[in-house]
């Protein structure tokens, strides 16, 4: 039997799970979903990104849906766009064999007439941002006045964004009976006022330690001086051949300047930030899905609620203020058991940050040397080698093949190795050969480095 079907979920609900993979329920999703289906207590859930709480709260207000009644019954609040979209696309995942049953998100930055159009029809499951749910109330549209549930996803990082107001006047408009189920991977003191102004002694469920990070995620970070960050951020880059990550900066103008910079130099990068429109928003995050983009250059407020399972790193080009920002950015990494890794490019005045980061969250950072010329030219190299040995031969190069060997008969062995992997690397090689270390404590050693390179440049 499945171990969702164990925990009371409906048939039709768990073959949409097993379609999605879902093969047995995450900490949270165990906890939490037969809490919800039992009871009408409120619930807090402390638990990070990317541990299934989508799901953990998704599930039970399916099952708990009336679908003969077309009123809105439950409502999901999320702090973006995109995480609105997210929510909604999962939702549906997990109700696509529940007949009946009618979802509509909604969210600015586009018509609102068609939103309207859907909710007349009828939904039990309305998804949302603060702002756009909120103007949907004041225009008589949406009526919450008698759901039986409310979701506050990310809580936290509404409330970061500025939507306290916002979400003031919504919870007023529900009734005092619904089950509230607040989801948050952090619990400052403004969430303490809003779980005690508008919850009744809810149970709390805390996934981990608080302000734990991701035991999947190793934190490393390299020490530059200031002028040198972004040639450091380049090495680091590349480096990691098959980095697909974002790169966190302090102020919008920072995200421009450093992806300009790096599309510049040939990098596929892009960035996000609160002065673009939804539509170029929108464009920018589908090529990075689609890893068009392996580089999103991004301010904390802007990254809000992407929804990325496969990034290798995160780099903090800058190191956030608040030691709980940090844990949340490097969870975007690391997950679904996968390795990630946390990088931070940090000079003499970061190290107060650091420590802070440290002691609230228990973490450890190893500090690495800043990859020189040599190392990464060694690195890109065997990751050519590697990329060869992995392409796929069709079969039609065959009738080729004569010709080709006509061409190269005149080559030994080692000479056409070295021609085919220069077609890759002679831009590289070009590009590092009078490149010093930048690692500031090797700055005496910068002329041994330089005559080993020099060396390594001959050989090859």
């Amino acid at each position: 039997m499945s171990l969702f079907k164990e925990m009371g979920i409906n048939p039709d609900i768990v073959s949409g799970l097993e379609k999605l993979g879902f093969e047995k329920p995450t900490p949270v999703q165990e906890k939490v979903i037969p809490e919800i289906l039992d009871s009408s207590t409120d619930i807090i859930a402390l638990a990070q990104t990317g541990t299934g709480k989508t799901a953990a709260f998704g599930v039970p207000i399916i099952q708990k849906a009336d679908i003969h009644n077309k009123h809105v019954q439950s409502i999901v609040l999320s702090p973006t766009r995109e995480l609105a979209n997210q929510i909604y696309e999962d939702i549906k995942s997990y109700a696509h064999d529940v007949k009946g049953l009618q979802i509509t998100v909604v969210y600015g930055g586009t018509s609102i007439e068609p939103q309207i159009k859907k909710i007349k029809k009828g939904s039990q499951i309305i998804i949302g941002t603060p702002g756009r749910v909120l103007d949907l109330i004041r225009r008589n549209i949406l009526d919450i006045s008698s759901i039986d549930s409310l979701v506050l996803d990310e809580a936290d990082e509404m409330l970061n964004m500025g939507f306290q107001e916002e979400l003031d006047k919504i919870l007023e408009s529900t009734p005092e009976d619904k089950q509230t189920l607040l989801f948050s991977a952090t619990m400052p003191k403004e969430i303490v006022r809003m779980t005690n102004k508008y919850m009744h002694d809810p149970i709390t469920f805390e996934m981990g330690k608080r302000n734990e990070a991701s035991k999947n995620v190793t934190h490393e970070y390299y020490f530059v001086t200031a002028r040198d960050k972004y040639n450091a951020l380049k090495r680091l880059v590349d480096v990691n051949p098959d980095i697909y990550g974002i790169v966190f900066c302090r102020t919008r103008n920072e995200t421009s300047t450093i992806a300009k910079s790096l599309r510049n130099d040939g990098y596929n990068a892009d960035f996000l930030n609160g002065d673009l429109s939804q539509n170029i928003r929108d464009e920018v995050m589908n090529k990075f899905r689609e890893k068009h983009i392996t580089l999103l250059v991004a301010t904390d407020v802007a990254a809000r609620g992407l929804d990325v399972q496969e990034l290798t790193h995160v780099i903090n080009y800058q190191l956030p203020d608040d030691p709980e920002v940090y844990v949340h950015r490097s969870g975007r990494t690391g997950r679904a058991g996968k390795k990630g890794v946390s990088v931070s490019i940090v000079h003499s005045r970061d190290k107060r940050k650091m420590k802070a980061i440290e002691k609230m969250s228990g973490l450890s950072f190893v500090e690495k040397d800043v990859p020189t010329a040599r190392h990464i030219c060694q690195t890109r190299l065997l990751h050519i080698v590697d990329q060869l040995g992995n392409v796929e031969v069709k079969p039609e190069i065959e009738e080729f093949l004569p010709l080709v060997n006509k061409k190269l008969e005149h080559f030994s062995k080692d000479e056409i190795i070295k021609q085919f992997v220069s077609v890759e690397f002679n831009q590289l090689l070009a590009y590092y050969k009078n490149a010093k270390d930048i690692q500031p404590s090797a700055r005496k050693k910068d002329q041994q480095q330089e005559d080993t390179y020099i060396l390594y440049i001959h050989i090859y």
